[in-house]
């Protein structure tokens, strides 16, 4: 049964697309219901994993990117190219736009292009890599092209690696779960309630 997008309607072929199994799995993984698994996903994602054409959704920082380049070439990318490489963030064109900007700083330096950017379903940063359950930036980014159960595994793996965001989704502590996840803003976009009202839902 598909979960949320219930249709396939452009480029997305529907293997791709997540699946009832594919939260059993993150479930048993993290040692909660798939009810908590659904609200998380319902609440915390960006809706789909995939853009119309088939490719990941993702997001790219210019401050990440310029963090992590070598500092002369950040120093040198930034005064040629701001927009993909700059001290602030920011200069989204998002969605598909965004691979624009992507692939410029990808033919700058693959590897920290890949870490600079957020992938997926859950946009987990490139840069977490290791706690998402992938050895290489490279092997995360190649898995989240392959799926959004892919790309809720590897969620599922980075909440996990968070020891106390593990323990408070285990003991349903909506609060202290969206403060470690969203930040301390998370009060203003009432996470914690979402997060519970939407539990309440899938339980049923």
């Amino acid at each position: 049964t598909m979960l949320f997008n219930s249709k396939s309607d452009d480029n997305v072929q529907a293997n791709k697309i997540l699946k009832e199994s594919d939260v059993i799995q993150a479930a048993e993984l993290l040692g909660i219901e798939p009810a908590a698994v659904k609200a998380i996903i319902h609440v915390e994602s960006a809706g789909r994993g995939y853009l119309k054409d088939g490719r990941v959704v993702i997001l790219f920082e210019r401050h990440k990117f310029y963090d992590l380049l070598p500092k002369s070439l950040a120093h040198e990318t930034a005064a040629k190219y701001p927009n993909i490489c700059n001290r602030k963030s920011g200069g989204y064109y998002g969605k598909a736009g965004e691979y624009s900007r992507f692939n410029l700083a990808f033919s700058i330096d693959k590897e920290c292009a890949m870490k600079s950017a957020s992938w997926g379903l859950f946009q987990i940063m490139g840069f977490n890599h290791v706690a998402a359950g992938y050895a290489t930036v490279g092997e995360f980014v190649d898995a989240m092209k392959e799926s959004e159960g892919k790309q809720l595994l590897a969620f599922a793996n980075f909440i996990k690696a968070h020891k106390t965001m593990h323990l408070a989704l285990q003991k349903q502590d909506w609060a202290t779960f969206a403060k470690l996840y969203n930040g301390p803003a998370y009060k203003k976009n009432n996470y914690d309630s979402k997060l519970a009202n939407a539990y309440a839902r899938y339980q049923h």
